[in-house]
């Protein structure tokens, strides 16, 4: 029998993988999402984020210089120049090159391609070129050149000045950043603060009714968020409070009061019951208990339910749209800020995945820094109830 107790289960090794599994199908989104945000939008287009570190084969659309650059030799006119600078775009060794968009890679480098009017270009390899006609040239604008190139790797930082400092209400998440965490951080206070009273009553004072309000909590985890939208909406229209930063506050506070109560109730029955009724014998009253015994013993209950809240109201749409969001744009969260950037910039991944990234980097270090609390603070009280 002692064998048998000591011995470990022949599936611990299926827990790792498990765990291994999971990691990894956690680790690799977030990983790509950020190596795109700062890849640019011809590189996102071309290769996935696993290729972000290798050159990578474009194909380019480039312009010669404009025809007022151009120079007399003789009988011909000349516009010469390079490509790449040109148009201000990385150098690349050219592998082919086209005069349209039907046949890209129809001339080699070094060949000479016949515009019919337009002239005569020749493109090498490092991409020089050379056009001449034999009329002058006209018009505001070069020849387009299609060119593919073997592009080296390439990140850059301007998808974030776009996303967080760009003046166009569009693209620019940094007010939807603060308007965010001005929901946020009082979502997430208010409930706790609110819950830890109504915990400690719950587990540590004796009233009448007291059984039927811990069913009531209970039975309000199962209720479906979108069943109180509308009622709640309503109701915080007729009382003043409608689409406004209160109004979220207070939606944000009752949806997250039932899990709150129940899950510090749960801490709190699990403490030493000596503690309290020494206190009490000391004198002290169910006030100074409370914040001087009960509070810090459950920081990793409080810290545990901070974590889901927190994360749950920052990620949170529907109750935004509902509650919060104006005609003006002006109380804009950064959830909705993303829809809007998938309607007006749905083409741009890279300011997508910018925007997405930036979203979920605050979530992330409040886990990471928080997460060692979260474990303990969901398993108290899970053995021994009151």
């Amino acid at each position: 029998m002692a064998k048998i107790a000591g011995k470990k289960s022949g599936l611990v090794w299926a827990v790792h993988i498990s765990v291994v599994v999971l990691v990894v199908l956690w680790l690799l989104p977030t990983l790509g999402l950020f190596i795109s945000s700062f890849r640019t939008a011809d590189q996102i287009s071309t290769s996935g984020w696993w290729g972000a570190l290798f050159s990578q084969e474009q194909n380019l659309v480039l312009r010669t210089a404009a025809p007022s650059t151009q120079k007399q030799e003789g009988n011909l006119y000349v516009v010469s120049g390079n490509l790449f600078v040109d148009n201000k775009a990385t150098p690349a060794p050219i592998g082919a090159w086209g005069s349209s968009s039907q046949a890209i890679d129809a001339y080699a480098p070094g060949d000479t391609a016949d515009l019919g009017d337009d002239g005569r270009v020749t493109v090498h390899e490092n991409g020089d070129y050379r056009l001449e006609n034999n009329s002058e040239f006209s018009g505001s604008r070069g020849e387009r050149i299609f060119v593919t190139a073997e592009l080296p790797p390439e990140f850059t930082l301007d998808n974030y000045n776009t996303v967080l400092f760009s003046g166009s209400t569009t693209d620019s998440m940094a007010k939807a950043f603060f308007n965010t965490l001005t929901v946020t951080i009082p979502a997430t206070v208010i409930p706790i603060v609110i819950a830890a009273f109504a915990a400690y009553a719950l587990a540590w004072m004796e009233f009448p009714g007291r059984a039927l309000l811990i069913a009531g909590v209970v039975a309000l985890l199962v209720v479906p968020l979108q069943l109180a939208l509308i009622p709640l909406l309503r109701l915080h229209l007729s009382i003043g409070i409608g689409k406004g930063y209160l109004g979220v506050w207070l939606a944000h506070t009752g949806f997250g009061l039932p899990l709150a109560i129940y899950l510090l109730r749960n801490y709190m029955v699990g403490l030493p019951r000596d503690i309290i009724e020494c206190a009490k014998v000391d004198g002290a009253t169910d006030f100074q208990i409370f914040t001087r015994i009960i509070l810090p013993l459950s920081f990793p209950a409080l810290a545990s339910f901070a974590i889901f809240q927190f994360l749950w109201t920052w990620n949170d749409l529907l109750v935004a749209k509902v509650f919060l969001i104006d005609a003006t744009g002006e109380t804009t969260v950064m959830t909705n800020q993303i829809v809007e950037l998938l309607g007006t910039r749905g083409g741009n991944w890279e300011i997508l995945a910018t925007a997405a990234f930036v979203s979920i980097a605050v979530p992330l270090l409040v886990f990471f820094f928080m997460q060692r609390y979260l474990v303990r603070g969901l398993l108290a009280g899970s053995v021994k109830g009151g």
